[in-house]
């Protein structure tokens, strides 16, 4: 690489001098020169000039002096390093000159052997600094890119690692959650443009602000569908209780965004979350310039199903016992053994509940009514019933009646 040096100075003969000193250089193409009589001169070439290196500056100079040029530079913020030139016994303006930044200084009259030791220490002290600069644009770059899809803090540890989000996955245990938009669809085609983008990204930023709040990974985002990591990329060993504490919050913040937004007459839908833990296959995942951090295995498509098995069972959050059984403290009510659709062996599962839900009478209520489903005992139909009657909108409780009525029995539920 051609390092290139402008030099400033009145002297006709200069020039000349530096161009037989450097021949050598000069010929195998490692330096480059250019030449400038006095600073203004030199502002002009440096405008046309913009991949210049060095600047080598007398001090006394006409129409524009060195320490005059400095400043100029300096107000340019331009990218490269400069040597002031002056009388050894002008060491007042010298000092000035350091002061305003110059990063050397030479004496006169030019020893050229200490002029080429300073060139090759200058040359190489703007080397680091273009490096520095290099790596400080490509972290912010990353932290700019996953700070998408990564909490603050993680995105910033990230950005810092080079080798964090390299291409390829490794095995491990997370939990996950999906979450999607009921009758999003259609809704979308009532919409005017301009008001489907208003709701849209509002919805989101509200989401992914709960999800970095509960330093989730954001792994994707389809349309209104959003799918979350816990334990990945960086270990959380209480990854199933942020997951479920993150899909209590995504439900809060949901449910006030869809009365808000059907107080304006837009009849959006509930938000259905499901929660499940286990082993996956987690990475950034492609080839060439498309990348993709994402997680593969049957824990990401057991809770896929669990999000949509909500709509079959009127319920807005299903957390699955691998999920429930990692998590401290887990409050929730069971809602029954499922087969979710493409699997053969039922999965017991819990809609989540706050400390207030838990505590409450209907919900003890329902655990015995449930108890009594497990059982078979006769009087489920009568327990639900009456667990109906003291709180019509509670959803599990018809569709377990439902069931009932129809003729279900015990809580192995098959869904379709």
């Amino acid at each position: 690489m051609t390092a290139k040096i402008l030099v400033v100075d009145d002297e006709p003969d200069l020039e000349d001098l530096v161009r037989q000193k450097f021949r050598r250089q000069i010929k195998d193409g490692s330096i480059a020169f250019g030449f400038a009589r006095d600073g203004v001169e030199a502002l002009d070439f440096l405008a046309e000039n913009r991949d210049f290196d060095m600047v080598v500056s007398d001090l006394n100079m006409p129409r524009m002096d060195g320490l005059t040029l400095l400043t100029k530079l300096q107000d340019q913020a331009t990218r490269f390093s400069t040597v002031i030139v002056s009388a050894y016994g002008d060491m007042a303006n010298i000092r000035a000159a350091m002061n305003r930044g110059a990063f050397d200084f030479l004496t006169k009259p030019i020893d050229f052997a200490d002029f080429e030791t300073t060139v090759r220490k200058t040359i190489a002290h703007v080397a680091d600094l273009r490096e520095a600069r290099h790596r400080q644009a490509a972290a912010e770059r990353a932290h700019a890119s996953l700070s998408r899809y990564f909490s603050p803090n993680l995105a910033l540890s990230l950005a810092a690692d080079a080798n964090a989000l390299a291409p390829g996955g490794e095995r491990r245990e997370i939990a996950t959650l999906f979450t999607d938009i009921a009758g999003f669809t259609p809704l979308v085609e009532s919409l005017d443009p301009r008001e489907l983008a208003s709701l849209l990204s509002g919805y989101l930023e509200g989401m992914t602000e709960i999800v970095f709040a509960h330093e989730g990974t954001v792994a994707k985002i389809i349309g209104d569908a959003i799918h979350v990591l816990f334990g990945a990329p960086g270990d959380q060993p209480d990854a199933a209780s942020r997951a479920i504490a993150c899909a209590l919050a995504l439900d809060k913040r949901s449910e006030d965004y869809r009365l808000d937004w059907k107080a304006r007459g837009v009849p959006l839908g509930v938000t259905r979350i499901g929660v499940h833990a286990g082993h996956a296959i987690v990475g950034n995942f492609g080839g060439g310039r498309l990348f993709d951090y994402t997680a593969y295995g049957d824990t990401i498509n057991a809770a896929a199903r669990l999000e949509a098995v909500n709509k079959q069972l009127g319920t807005r959050i299903c957390v699955s016992a691998a999920a429930a059984e990692r998590a401290d403290g887990f409050l929730g009510r069971p809602v029954g053994d499922l087969v979710l659709r493409g699997r053969k062996e039922p999965m017991r599962v819990f809609e989540p509940l706050t400390p207030e839900e838990s505590a409450s009478r209907h919900t003890a209520a329902y655990a015995r009514a449930f108890e009594k489903l497990e059982a078979g005992n006769p009087g489920v139909i009568a327990a639900f019933a009456a667990l109906i009657g003291e709180r019509p909108e509670d959803a599990l409780a018809q569709y377990h009646l439902k069931r009932l009525l129809n003729g279900g029995v015990g809580t192995r539920i098959e869904m379709a």
